[in-house]
Protein backbone atom coordinates (compact mmCIF):
# COMPACT_ATOMS: atom_id res chain seq x y z
CA UNK A 1 0.00 0.00 0.00
CA UNK A 2 2.84 2.41 0.80
CA UNK A 3 4.52 1.47 -2.49
CA UNK A 4 1.31 2.51 -4.26
CA UNK A 5 1.47 5.86 -2.46
CA UNK A 6 5.05 6.36 -3.62
CA UNK A 7 4.08 5.55 -7.21
CA UNK A 8 1.18 8.00 -7.11
CA UNK A 9 3.54 10.70 -5.90
CA UNK A 10 6.20 9.98 -8.50
CA UNK A 11 3.98 9.06 -11.49
CA UNK A 12 0.46 10.50 -11.18
CA UNK A 13 -2.01 9.22 -13.72
CA UNK A 14 -0.90 5.59 -13.88
CA UNK A 15 -3.80 3.33 -14.79
CA UNK A 16 -5.07 0.40 -12.77
CA UNK A 17 -3.41 -2.20 -15.05
CA UNK A 18 -0.11 -0.27 -14.95
CA UNK A 19 -0.14 -0.07 -11.16
CA UNK A 20 -1.12 -3.73 -10.88
CA UNK A 21 1.80 -4.73 -13.11
CA UNK A 22 4.28 -2.66 -11.10
CA UNK A 23 3.09 -3.99 -7.75
CA UNK A 24 2.58 -7.54 -9.08
CA UNK A 25 -1.02 -7.71 -7.84
CA UNK A 26 -4.42 -7.69 -9.54
CA UNK A 27 -6.53 -4.60 -10.26
CA UNK A 28 -8.97 -5.48 -7.50
CA UNK A 29 -6.12 -5.19 -4.99
CA UNK A 30 -5.18 -1.78 -6.43
CA UNK A 31 -8.76 -0.57 -5.90
CA UNK A 32 -8.71 -1.90 -2.34
CA UNK A 33 -5.37 -0.19 -1.61
CA UNK A 34 -6.67 3.09 -3.03
CA UNK A 35 -9.80 2.90 -0.89
CA UNK A 36 -7.72 2.13 2.20
CA UNK A 37 -5.43 5.11 1.54
CA UNK A 38 -8.52 7.32 1.26
CA UNK A 39 -9.77 5.96 4.60
CA UNK A 40 -6.41 6.93 6.09
CA UNK A 41 -6.77 10.51 4.91
CA UNK A 42 -4.74 10.29 1.69
CA UNK A 43 -6.93 11.77 -1.09
CA UNK A 44 -6.64 9.27 -3.97
CA UNK A 45 -8.62 10.17 -7.09
CA UNK A 46 -9.48 7.60 -9.76
CA UNK A 47 -10.43 9.07 -13.16
CA UNK A 48 -12.04 7.06 -15.93
CA UNK A 49 -11.60 7.47 -19.65
CA UNK A 50 -8.76 7.66 -22.13
CA UNK A 51 -6.68 10.00 -20.00
CA UNK A 52 -7.82 8.60 -16.69
CA UNK A 53 -5.81 6.96 -13.98
CA UNK A 54 -5.00 7.17 -10.30
CA UNK A 55 -3.54 10.34 -8.81
CA UNK A 56 -3.36 12.26 -5.56
CA UNK A 57 -5.50 15.37 -5.29
CA UNK A 58 -3.53 18.59 -5.91
CA UNK A 59 -1.82 20.07 -2.87
CA UNK A 60 -1.35 16.82 -0.96
CA UNK A 61 2.21 16.28 0.27
CA UNK A 62 3.60 13.75 2.70
CA UNK A 63 5.36 15.38 5.66
CA UNK A 64 9.14 14.82 5.78
CA UNK A 65 10.45 12.08 8.01
CA UNK A 66 12.04 13.70 11.06
CA UNK A 67 13.57 11.33 13.61
CA UNK A 68 15.84 11.98 16.54
CA UNK A 69 18.94 9.83 17.01
CA UNK A 70 17.16 7.71 19.65
CA UNK A 71 14.08 7.30 17.44
CA UNK A 72 16.11 6.33 14.36
CA UNK A 73 18.08 3.80 16.41
CA UNK A 74 14.88 2.27 17.81
CA UNK A 75 13.35 1.93 14.32
CA UNK A 76 16.47 0.37 12.81
CA UNK A 77 16.91 -2.12 15.66
CA UNK A 78 13.26 -3.12 15.33
CA UNK A 79 13.71 -3.71 11.60
CA UNK A 80 16.84 -5.77 12.18
CA UNK A 81 15.07 -7.97 14.72
CA UNK A 82 12.16 -8.43 12.30
CA UNK A 83 14.52 -9.42 9.50
CA UNK A 84 16.30 -11.90 11.77
CA UNK A 85 12.96 -13.44 12.76
CA UNK A 86 12.03 -14.03 9.14
CA UNK A 87 9.20 -11.48 9.12
CA UNK A 88 8.86 -10.40 5.48
CA UNK A 89 7.93 -6.78 6.11
CA UNK A 90 10.19 -5.06 3.57
CA UNK A 91 13.03 -4.54 6.01
CA UNK A 92 15.72 -3.97 3.40
CA UNK A 93 13.82 -1.26 1.52
CA UNK A 94 12.70 0.35 4.79
CA UNK A 95 16.28 0.51 6.07
CA UNK A 96 17.44 2.04 2.79
CA UNK A 97 14.71 4.70 2.87
CA UNK A 98 15.45 5.65 6.46
CA UNK A 99 19.15 6.03 5.71
CA UNK A 100 18.34 8.09 2.60
CA UNK A 101 16.08 10.66 4.24
CA UNK A 102 18.02 11.17 7.47
CA UNK A 103 20.66 13.90 7.76
CA UNK A 104 24.03 12.65 6.52
CA UNK A 105 25.73 12.36 9.92
CA UNK A 106 22.78 10.57 11.52
CA UNK A 107 22.37 8.37 8.43
CA UNK A 108 25.98 7.22 8.78
CA UNK A 109 25.44 6.31 12.44
CA UNK A 110 22.28 4.37 11.60
CA UNK A 111 24.07 2.58 8.75
CA UNK A 112 26.77 1.53 11.22
CA UNK A 113 24.11 -0.20 13.32
CA UNK A 114 22.60 -2.09 10.38
CA UNK A 115 26.03 -3.21 9.14
CA UNK A 116 27.62 -4.25 12.44
CA UNK A 117 24.93 -5.46 14.85
CA UNK A 118 24.61 -9.24 15.07
CA UNK A 119 21.64 -11.10 16.53
CA UNK A 120 22.25 -14.47 18.17
CA UNK A 121 18.82 -15.56 19.39
CA UNK A 122 16.83 -18.38 17.83
CA UNK A 123 15.76 -17.94 14.22
CA UNK A 124 12.41 -19.60 13.42
CA UNK A 125 12.29 -22.54 11.04
CA UNK A 126 8.79 -21.55 9.87
CA UNK A 127 8.32 -19.61 6.63
CA UNK A 128 8.16 -15.80 6.87
CA UNK A 129 4.79 -14.19 7.50
CA UNK A 130 3.51 -12.25 4.46
CA UNK A 131 3.02 -8.59 5.41
CA UNK A 132 -0.41 -8.48 3.75
CA UNK A 133 -1.72 -11.19 6.09
CA UNK A 134 -0.31 -9.49 9.18
CA UNK A 135 -1.71 -6.08 8.21
CA UNK A 136 -5.13 -7.51 7.32
CA UNK A 137 -5.40 -9.42 10.59
CA UNK A 138 -4.25 -6.42 12.63
CA UNK A 139 -6.73 -4.16 10.84
CA UNK A 140 -9.60 -6.59 11.41
CA UNK A 141 -8.66 -6.98 15.08
CA UNK A 142 -8.58 -3.23 15.65
CA UNK A 143 -11.86 -2.63 13.78
CA UNK A 144 -13.50 -5.71 15.33
CA UNK A 145 -14.45 -7.17 11.98
CA UNK A 146 -14.86 -10.86 11.25
CA UNK A 147 -12.48 -12.37 8.69
CA UNK A 148 -12.60 -15.36 6.41
CA UNK A 149 -9.25 -17.12 6.49
CA UNK A 150 -7.88 -19.70 4.13
CA UNK A 151 -5.75 -21.72 6.50
CA UNK A 152 -3.34 -24.62 6.11
CA UNK A 153 -3.42 -27.23 8.88
CA UNK A 154 -0.27 -28.81 10.30
CA UNK A 155 -0.90 -31.71 7.89
CA UNK A 156 -0.95 -29.25 4.98
CA UNK A 157 -4.68 -29.52 4.26
CA UNK A 158 -6.35 -26.18 3.35
CA UNK A 159 -9.49 -25.15 5.24
CA UNK A 160 -11.70 -22.06 5.29
CA UNK A 161 -12.48 -20.49 8.67
CA UNK A 162 -14.67 -17.54 9.66
CA UNK A 163 -12.90 -16.05 12.68
CA UNK A 164 -13.47 -13.12 15.04
CA UNK A 165 -9.83 -12.10 15.64
CA UNK A 166 -9.36 -11.01 19.25
CA UNK A 167 -5.62 -10.42 19.08
CA UNK A 168 -2.24 -11.03 17.44
CA UNK A 169 0.66 -12.36 19.49
CA UNK A 170 4.34 -12.73 18.63
CA UNK A 171 5.84 -15.48 20.76
CA UNK A 172 9.18 -17.23 20.34
CA UNK A 173 9.69 -15.63 16.89
CA UNK A 174 6.32 -16.89 15.61
CA UNK A 175 3.04 -15.02 15.05
CA UNK A 176 -0.31 -16.31 16.30
CA UNK A 177 -3.85 -15.03 15.82
CA UNK A 178 -6.40 -15.97 18.46
CA UNK A 179 -10.15 -15.52 18.47
CA UNK A 180 -13.54 -17.17 18.07
CA UNK A 181 -13.63 -19.83 15.34
CA UNK A 182 -17.17 -20.10 13.96
CA UNK A 183 -16.46 -23.48 12.38
CA UNK A 184 -15.51 -25.08 15.71
CA UNK A 185 -17.71 -22.74 17.79
CA UNK A 186 -14.92 -22.12 20.30
CA UNK A 187 -11.86 -20.01 21.01
CA UNK A 188 -8.93 -21.15 18.87
CA UNK A 189 -5.34 -20.11 18.27
CA UNK A 190 -3.91 -20.22 14.75
CA UNK A 191 -0.34 -19.96 13.53
CA UNK A 192 -0.30 -16.90 11.32
CA UNK A 193 2.39 -18.29 8.98
CA UNK A 194 -0.16 -20.95 7.95
CA UNK A 195 -2.70 -18.34 6.86
CA UNK A 196 -3.00 -18.43 3.06
CA UNK A 197 -5.32 -15.44 2.61
CA UNK A 198 -7.53 -13.10 4.66
CA UNK A 199 -10.79 -11.48 3.53
CA UNK A 200 -12.54 -8.86 5.65
CA UNK A 201 -16.26 -9.61 6.21
CA UNK A 202 -19.09 -7.23 7.10
CA UNK A 203 -19.95 -8.85 10.43
CA UNK A 204 -18.61 -7.20 13.58
CA UNK A 205 -17.95 -8.65 17.02
CA UNK A 206 -17.18 -7.69 20.60
CA UNK A 207 -14.43 -9.65 22.38
CA UNK A 208 -14.95 -10.70 26.02
CA UNK A 209 -14.22 -7.82 28.39
CA UNK A 210 -11.54 -9.70 30.32
CA UNK A 211 -9.89 -11.38 27.32
CA UNK A 212 -6.09 -11.22 27.19
CA UNK A 213 -4.67 -12.44 23.88
CA UNK A 214 -1.16 -13.08 25.20
CA UNK A 215 -2.38 -15.13 28.16
CA UNK A 216 -4.74 -17.14 25.98
CA UNK A 217 -2.07 -17.96 23.38
CA UNK A 218 0.42 -19.06 26.04
CA UNK A 219 -2.23 -21.20 27.75
CA UNK A 220 -3.18 -22.69 24.37
CA UNK A 221 0.41 -23.62 23.59
CA UNK A 222 0.90 -25.14 27.04
CA UNK A 223 -2.29 -27.16 26.61
CA UNK A 224 -1.43 -28.76 23.27
CA UNK A 225 -2.21 -32.47 23.69
CA UNK A 226 0.85 -34.72 24.07
CA UNK A 227 1.25 -38.34 24.99
CA UNK A 228 2.34 -37.80 28.61
CA UNK A 229 1.38 -35.46 31.42
CA UNK A 230 4.25 -34.73 33.77
CA UNK A 231 4.35 -33.33 37.31
CA UNK A 232 7.63 -32.51 39.04
CA UNK A 233 8.73 -30.32 41.93
CA UNK A 234 11.67 -28.06 41.12
CA UNK A 235 13.80 -27.03 44.09
CA UNK A 236 14.36 -23.40 43.10
CA UNK A 237 12.73 -19.99 43.70
CA UNK A 238 9.65 -19.24 41.59
CA UNK A 239 11.17 -16.15 39.95
CA UNK A 240 14.21 -18.11 38.78
CA UNK A 241 12.02 -20.89 37.43
CA UNK A 242 9.86 -18.41 35.52
CA UNK A 243 12.95 -17.03 33.81
CA UNK A 244 14.01 -20.50 32.65
CA UNK A 245 10.70 -22.26 32.01
CA UNK A 246 8.42 -20.39 29.55
CA UNK A 247 4.61 -20.56 29.97
CA UNK A 248 4.32 -22.64 26.80
CA UNK A 249 6.12 -25.52 28.58
CA UNK A 250 3.60 -25.85 31.41
CA UNK A 251 2.04 -24.29 34.49
CA UNK A 252 4.00 -23.29 37.59
CA UNK A 253 2.73 -23.25 41.19
CA UNK A 254 4.77 -22.07 44.17
CA UNK A 255 5.04 -24.59 47.02
CA UNK A 256 6.74 -24.49 50.37
CA UNK A 257 9.36 -26.94 49.09
CA UNK A 258 9.85 -25.40 45.66
CA UNK A 259 7.82 -24.98 42.47
CA UNK A 260 5.41 -27.52 41.00
CA UNK A 261 5.66 -27.84 37.21
CA UNK A 262 2.80 -29.54 35.39
CA UNK A 263 3.63 -30.07 31.73
CA UNK A 264 2.91 -32.27 28.75
CA UNK A 265 5.50 -34.16 26.77
CA UNK A 266 5.55 -36.30 23.67
CA UNK A 267 8.75 -38.06 24.76
CA UNK A 268 9.78 -38.65 28.35
CA UNK A 269 13.48 -38.97 27.53
CA UNK A 270 13.36 -35.44 26.14
CA UNK A 271 11.61 -34.22 29.30
CA UNK A 272 14.30 -35.85 31.44
CA UNK A 273 17.00 -34.05 29.45
CA UNK A 274 15.18 -30.72 29.79
CA UNK A 275 14.83 -31.11 33.56
CA UNK A 276 18.47 -32.10 33.98
CA UNK A 277 19.54 -29.14 31.86
CA UNK A 278 17.86 -26.68 34.22
CA UNK A 279 20.55 -27.37 36.80
CA UNK A 280 18.28 -27.63 39.85
CA UNK A 281 17.48 -30.68 41.93
CA UNK A 282 13.94 -31.93 41.39
CA UNK A 283 11.52 -34.64 42.46
CA UNK A 284 9.35 -36.54 39.99
CA UNK A 285 5.73 -36.80 41.14
CA UNK A 286 4.39 -38.55 38.03
CA UNK A 287 4.55 -40.57 35.89
CA UNK A 288 6.74 -43.41 37.13
CA UNK A 289 8.11 -43.83 33.59
CA UNK A 290 9.75 -40.40 33.89
CA UNK A 291 11.73 -41.60 36.93
CA UNK A 292 13.01 -44.48 34.81
CA UNK A 293 14.11 -42.06 32.08
CA UNK A 294 15.85 -39.77 34.60
CA UNK A 295 17.79 -42.72 36.06
CA UNK A 296 18.70 -43.92 32.57
CA UNK A 297 19.95 -40.43 31.68
CA UNK A 298 22.04 -40.33 34.86
CA UNK A 299 23.61 -43.71 33.95
CA UNK A 300 24.45 -42.46 30.45
CA UNK A 301 26.04 -39.29 31.81
CA UNK A 302 28.14 -41.28 34.32
CA UNK A 303 29.27 -43.57 31.52
CA UNK A 304 30.24 -40.64 29.32
CA UNK A 305 32.15 -39.07 32.20
CA UNK A 306 34.06 -42.31 32.79
CA UNK A 307 32.41 -43.03 36.11
CA UNK A 308 31.31 -46.38 37.44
Amino acid sequence: MLTLLELLQARPGLTGPELAARLEVDERTIRRYAARLTDLGVPVQADRGRYGGYRLLPGFKLPPLMLSEDEATAVVLGLLVGRHNGIALGTESALAKIERVLPKALGERVRAISETVGLAFHRPASPPLPPSALLSLADATRRRRRVQMRYRSFRGAPTTRDVDPYGLVLYSARWYVTGFDHLRQELRTFRADRVISVDLLEETFSPPDDFNAVTHVLDSLAGVPFRHEVEVVLHAPLEEVRRRVPPSVGSLTELGSGVRLVARAERLDGMAQMLAGLGWSFAVVRPDELRVEVLALADRLRSLAGGS
